[in-house]
């Protein structure tokens, strides 16, 4: 495997952990009944653990990676001295530095109680995730500038973790609706989780179109260009994601009051494909985050 394509898996990997955490224990912690939170958190005990394994082990890996990337290719990835230099005398190690930080975090949080663990596995993913705007092309821009680009970007990141990383936590509270004793808990869950993303899909799309603009300053329109073609297949997929979600909000919802369970099957598919697509996003975001914005 080349040390680029090796990069890029590293960051998918990295992006879709750190995602999967904020999103699916902010949703737990703020917005879902606390028996079912606890009772769904326990459920994604294991997940969380090697996410958090996941997200701490691809920083780590990234600085070599990206060594070399800077230099001479996996012979620079392995040289300490290339690594410190790296580190010490480039935006690259700055940004890196700063990730590493709120990745520690995310250790103490697995010891904590399952309520504060949830609340603490939330504040430190999103800290993470948020960090990731000190190593994209935000960083390329100085002065007030630079730091909307930053502030964008952070909003980008959090706003679309918190829609495609609770979607975890949704397909099984969607589980629970035909069960007596958490259907209330589940409704409540899933409505809440309903007017946040609203909020959240808006805040994609709007970041979106500023973060497009701070950095083409125009439509990403030159299918010759790489990271516009792939800029381009990511905000079509946004598109679909949205189409699904609003389809499943104002379609099969107000079906379930004649028939529940053929609606809770179709918003469980539709639930399913937002997932992969999300999945999909990720990786082009890690391909061509890589590139040459021109």
């Amino acid at each position: 495997m080349g040390l680029e394509t090796t990069l890029v898996l590293c960051r998918f990997v990295h992006n879709a952990s750190t995602m999967f955490l904020w999103g699916a224990f902010a949703y737990l912690a703020l917005l879902v009944p606390k028996p079912l939170a606890l009772e769904i958190g326990e459920r994604l005990r294991p997940a969380s653990g090697i996410a958090v394994f996941l997200a701490i082990g691809t920083i780590f890996a990234a600085l070599p990676l990206q060594a070399g990337m800077i230099g001479q290719g996996w012979s620079d990835a392995v040289d300490l001295g290339t690594i410190r230099d790296v580190l010490l005398e480039t935006s690259v190690g700055r940004g890196w530095a700063i990730q590493v930080a709120a990745a520690l975090l995310l250790l103490p949080a697995l010891a904590l109680s399952p309520r504060r663990a949830h609340i603490a596995l939330a504040m430190a993913s999103g800290l993470l995730l948020a960090s990731l705007a000190f190593s994209g092309h935000a960083i390329m821009r100085e002065g007030w500038i630079g730091a909307a680009h930053r502030f964008n970007d952070m909003v980008h990141v959090l706003s679309g973790g918190a829609w495609i990383g609770a979607l975890i936590p949704v397909m099984l509270i969607l589980g629970r609706l035909r069960q007596a004793e958490w259907r209330v808990a589940a409704q409540t869950a899933l409505m809440r989780f309903s007017s946040a993303g609203h909020a959240a899909v808006a805040l994609v799309i709007a970041s979106g179109v500023v973060n497009t603009t701070l950095v083409l300053r125009r439509l990403p329109a030159d299918w010759t260009s790489p990271y516009q073609a792939l800029l381009a297949l990511k905000i079509t997929l946004v598109v679909v994601l949205t189409g699904l979600a609003l389809i499943n909000r104002y379609v099969f919802v107000p079906r379930m009051r004649t028939s529940e369970a053929g609606s809770i099957r179709a918003i469980r598919l539709g639930t399913l494909t937002e997932i992969a697509l999300g999945i999909v996003v990720l990786g082009l975001v890690a391909w061509f985050g890589m590139l040459e914005p021109v």
